[in-house]
């Protein structure tokens, strides 16, 4: 109900552009903070290094937390395996403390520090909405760039 209304209101009155530059101050990366993954069901493969979550799934590290139906998680080479990369499909949500986006899919690289979101992303920040096709997000910097015809909505406080 909520995408509906911000879709909505987007349509009815919203400055476009093709890209733009905004930040992403509540979107903040913990490195140091372990990932936890709750799911309906884990299937491992060993050989490939891989794990598939899925079924009403949530990855939370920190205050981030990444929601969907299945999450593809991938580790870094050697002895000592860390997460390198979470695919996450399927109705896909990322929330702060103070930001929500919604899209098809979502890639976190955790090493990198950085979150790419494409399909039908909506990102609320208060009373504000940007929606697009395509999101990066910087977890160092807090920045974040939408791609897409972009379509914003910025409340002036009148």
């Amino acid at each position: 109900m909520l995408r509906l209304i911000l879709a909505l209101t987007l349509v009815a009155g919203a400055a476009t552009a093709q890209d733009s530059t905004i930040d992403f101050g509540g979107f903040e990366q913990n490195s140091g903070a372990p990932i936890e993954v709750v799911s309906d069901q884990l299937d491992v493969d060993q050989q490939d290094g891989t794990a598939v979550f899925t079924g009403d799934v949530t990855a939370t590290q920190g205050d981030l937390v990444l929601t969907g139906e299945r999450v593809e998680v991938f580790y870094t080479t050697g002895e000592d395996r860390q997460i390198r990369t979470l695919h996450v499909t399927g109705g896909v949500t990322l929330v702060t403390s103070e930001e929500a986006a919604e899209a098809e899919e979502a890639t976190y690289e955790v090493v990198d520090g950085t979150i790419l979101m494409t399909g039908d992303v909506l990102v609320t920040q208060g009373d504000n909405a940007i929606a697009g096709e395509r999101m990066t997000i910087d977890l160092e910097t807090g920045t974040g760039r939408v791609e897409g015809r972009v379509r914003t909505i910025f409340q002036t406080g009148n």
